[in-house]
């Protein structure tokens, strides 16, 4: 049995998963809002083996700035120490997962979360997790002109509330053992962040 370490650090959650083959052996989840860096490890070592698995795969974003950079940091250093591959994937098609296991009538629905600088994140997808909307940060405005109807699904769906509550709107952060949903394709992303927005400081022209 092939056994996966997941590591969810993009947004208010902190969340880890033992994974083994399709089945979830282990699990740890809380809502710690700042405190990735404090609760991360401790969680870690609370799997069965100390959460030793031969791959890690961790959340690379979109989502929170700080929280990705720690899972990612923790995703590579376990990965080196215990020799084994690190690979990335989206907090976007993993939400949209288990919204569509939770609510098996859906044909399509958007992912919402929090983006900073009065944006959110957005994207859509049909139950094949094929994109109908292409990843975007708008603003909230905008993010309900391309919602088309759409439910939405995410931490950012507050955003969305405040301008039309009559919408189909479902609060979600996600969870590391829901990854067990995500086809091989989607957990196959280089270990790196997924910002979502450029960065906001900018170099000096050259003189």
């Amino acid at each position: 049995m092939t056994r996966s370490l997941v590591i969810e650090t993009a947004t208010a959650a902190c969340s880890v998963a033992l994974i083994g083959d399709d089945t979830i052996l282990a699990e740890r989840h809380e809502e710690v809002g700042r405190g990735h860096a404090e609760r991360l490890i401790p969680m870690i070592a609370e799997l069965p083996d100390g959460g030793r698995a031969d791959r890690i795969l961790v959340d690379c974003g979109p989502g929170s700035f700080t929280g990705i950079r720690v899972g990612i940091a923790a995703a590579r250093g376990l990965a080196l120490g215990w020799n084994v591959e690190v690979a990335g994937f989206s907090s976007l098609p993993l939400i949209a997962a288990a919204a569509f296991a939770a609510d098996p009538g859906s044909a399509e629905l958007a992912v919402v979360l929090e983006g900073g600088h009065g944006e959110v994140f957005m994207a859509a997808y049909d139950r094949d997790l094929v994109p109908t909307f292409a990843f975007a940060s708008l603003k909230p405005e905008a993010a309900l002109a391309a919602l088309g109807g759409r439910p939405a699904v995410g931490n950012g769906v507050r955003h969305l509330a405040a301008l039309d509550p009559a919408l189909d709107l479902r609060p979600a952060l996600p969870r590391a053992a829901d990854a067990i949903l995500l086809p091989a394709t989607l957990t196959a992303l280089p270990p790196r962040p997924i910002y979502g927005r450029a960065p906001d400081a900018k170099p000096l022209a050259a003189a």
